[in-house]
């Protein structure tokens, strides 16, 4: 598997598919929530709310997959990573729980290349560079990442393009 870092709007990529900083609700929101829902158009919405119906929304640390509707992707990974209170373990093992299940989505629907935004970086405030350790480690050590050709993680702002660019070089 090949990793890459890149500095750009997640929404822009044309991969198998990209991952969503979503809400419980699945209802678009704010943030890179809000620029998947607006790009991507009334599909997913729908595929969405279809899901809303059968799960009643998606929990922190879990993950569903929809299509892409009009963004370059094939498919969107919705995840709820997790709201940053103080440093705890519940929280750490909820945002490796967002990157593992989303991986888990991708290798059970054939995907090959996926990129990942900052998952709780933004609004929900979690550490920068704790977060991007967590997200590195995750995704270097899926059981089954075999099975994927490239994660891209796409940093939206240059301090966080920074630190993942710092962490990768001296691991």
């Amino acid at each position: 598997m090949q990793l890459e870092i890149i500095n750009a709007d997640i929404t822009e990529l044309a991969v198998d598919a990209i991952v969503n900083t979503a809400s419980k609700t699945l209802l678009g929101g704010s943030g890179i929530d809000g620029a998947i829902h607006k790009k991507g158009g009334s599909a997913i919405l729908d595929a969405c709310m279809a899901i809303r119906s059968i799960k009643g929304g998606c929990k922190t640390g879990e993950a569903v997959i929809t299509t892409a509707g009009n963004l370059p992707a094939k498919f969107v990974i919705h995840t709820v990573g997790p709201v940053w209170q103080s440093n705890n373990k519940i929280q750490e093992t909820l945002l490796a729980n967002c990157y593992t299940n989303c991986l888990w989505l991708a290798v059970s629907n054939n995907i090959k290349t996926i990129a990942f935004p900052n998952i709780s970086t933004g609004v929900y405030r979690y550490p920068k560079k704790d977060a991007a350790k967590i997200a590195i480690q995750t995704v270097t050590n899926y059981a089954y990442n075999e099975k994927i050709d490239k994660v891209i993680f796409v940093c939206y702002d240059i301090e966080n393009f920074d630190i993942y660019k710092n962490i990768i070089t001296n691991t």
